[in-house]
């Protein structure tokens, strides 16, 4: 495998992470979004992955979760229904988190096989100079 391919398969890589980075930060940013109960509750994106052929990683598509959500009883806020009830999305932070540190991790991976991809390509080109 040259340099060439692993700068290649660490973008698709980069790409990908990237794209879980943004969903992740969208799903936080919205775990506390009340909506009204007869309304449908934020739906948080999950990115799907894929393989590819060539080694390389694409998304595959983004499924959303259930936009039923969960009912709340938080009668003081200003969306409550008759009842005191409030629809928030069902999304678990601690598992949003969770996955937040993986994409990191995946994201800075990537990122370093991409400096060292590069800098096994320009000690190619100095021994080229020599």
């Amino acid at each position: 495998m040259g340099a060439f391919d692993l700068l290649r398969i660490a973008n698709t890589s980069l790409g990908f992470h990237q794209t879980w980075l943004d969903a992740l930060a969208n799903n936080i940013a919205n775990v506390n979004t009340a909506t009204r109960t007869d309304q449908n509750a934020f739906q948080a994106q999950m990115v799907m992955a894929r393989a590819r052929p060539d080694g390389g990683v694409d998304v595959a598509g983004i499924a959303l979760s259930d936009s039923q959500g969960r009912v709340v009883s938080d009668p003081e806020n200003a969306l409550a229904d008759a009842e005191g009830n409030i629809r928030l999305p069902d999304l678990d932070l601690a598992s949003q988190m969770s996955q937040l540190v993986m994409a990191q991790r995946g994201f800075q991976a990537s990122v370093q096989v991409t400096k060292e991809a590069q800098d096994s390509y320009t000690s190619a080109l100095q021994i080229g100079r020599s």
